[in-house]
């Protein structure tokens, strides 16, 4: 029962999400919208980790079936992909090791500056 009501409590965020999609006219996806109103209610304590842990824990541990039938539909549209498949291989690479450098170069800033904030309260 306890899993059910965490579900419910999931699924009701994710449905105010598609709402909010539906009512604003702004390019962002329904699951941004929820994962902000999610972020929100834990921030605010409204909604407790407690209440939704065990649910979200189940579905990150399923997350990669979830990408089954995306990888899939790659299939469907091979024809289609294959002229750009270089390209697109070339900005993934060039975007995913850019994200590494500047998450690695900020991890390191705030690293910095929480040792000197730590050297500077002693």
């Amino acid at each position: 029962m306890r899993f059910i009501r965490q579900f419910l409590i999931i699924l009701f965020i994710s449905f105010l999400g598609e709402v909010l999609k539906a009512i604003l006219p702004l390019p962002i996806p329904a699951s941004i919208y929820g994962l902000v109103i999610m972020l929100a209610l834990l921030v605010l304590k409204v909604v407790k980790l407690e209440q939704v842990e065990g649910a979200s824990m189940f579905l990150i541990d399923i997350m990669p079936l979830m990408f089954i039938p995306a990888s899939a539909g790659l299939i469907d549209i091979w024809p289609t992909l294959k002229p750009v498949l270089i390209p697109l291989l070339i900005m993934t690479l060039i975007s995913t090791v850019l994200v590494m450098v500047v998450s690695g170069k900020v991890t390191e800033l705030v690293i910095k500056l929480d040792n000197k904030k730590q050297k500077e309260g002693k």
